[in-house]
């Protein structure tokens, strides 16, 4: 990812360095960080999460949108390369369009993703479907609608991580992904750009043949920021 340059260049000037997963602290070794500057702390976003649920508990967008919980799927769909050229576009609306036949997706979309779709003339399509669009919600009203759904497609790099926290299966619609963690230890599934290979995964997940019933990475507990602060008074750099 392009932006890993700005962390190379922070973690050079930095006394501690603060790490989600154990995967993290193996890059930063083999990049020649010392190992007494490296602390395995968790992930604070799941801290965020977790206490974030409670709040968005008082939310109303399933009631509002008429959605049973598990009895539907999420989308978010973003990112230059998988909604700025047309046949990518379009490829991802036809395999979204046969899942949509087994299970409703809700998509709220992003204002450029929903310029595209009127650029590459795709709203009859998806009319044509069962895949709903609905305006971008806030953080907790989309949090409360995420949270209950059977199935999470996406392009984002945070919901591959809450969705792993909280068991719920993920597909990742791109060919890369700077949260392996959550593959490995998680409900995420790279699946790419190629339709065919995202519909299959979708049915296999949907009808149990795809177990995505994996272990939550470890210090994944809401308790990062206990352990950052720790961190800091052990170190002095709160003195």
């Amino acid at each position: 990812m392009p932006e890993e340059i700005n962390r190379i260049l922070t973690d050079a000037i930095s006394d501690l360095l603060l790490t989600t997963s154990q995967d993290a602290d193996e890059n930063l070794r083999a990049e020649g960080v010392a190992a007494d500057k490296i602390k395995f702390v968790g992930n604070v976003m799941i801290d965020s999460l977790f206490y974030s649920l409670k709040l968005a508990e008082k939310s109303t967008v399933r009631e509002d949108l008429e959605l049973q919980d598990k009895d539907y799927a999420v989308l978010t769909l973003h990112r230059p390369s998988n909604v700025d050229e047309e046949e990518i576009f379009g490829g991802l609306l036809d395999a979204l369009r046969s899942i949509s036949e087994k299970l409703p997706i809700i998509f709220p979309v992003h204002p450029r993703t929903k310029a595209n779709i009127e650029r590459f003339g795709f709203a009859d399509r998806i009319e044509k479907s069962n895949i709903r669009l609905i305006e971008p919600l806030g953080y907790l009203d989309f949090m409360r609608l995420y949270s209950g759904a059977k199935l999470v497609l996406t392009d984002s790099g945070g919901l591959q991580e809450e969705t792993t926290a909280l068991s719920i299966p993920c597909l990742t619609l791109r060919e890369n992904t700077e949260r392996p963690i959550t593959i490995s230890h998680g409900t995420n599934i790279l699946v790419g750009t190629n339709p065919e290979r995202i519909k299959q995964t979708a049915f296999e997940v949907l009808s149990g043949k795809v177990s995505t019933d994996k272990k939550i990475p470890p210090l994944w507990d809401g308790r990062a920021a206990e352990r950052i602060c720790d961190c800091l008074l052990e170190s002095g750099s709160l003195d």
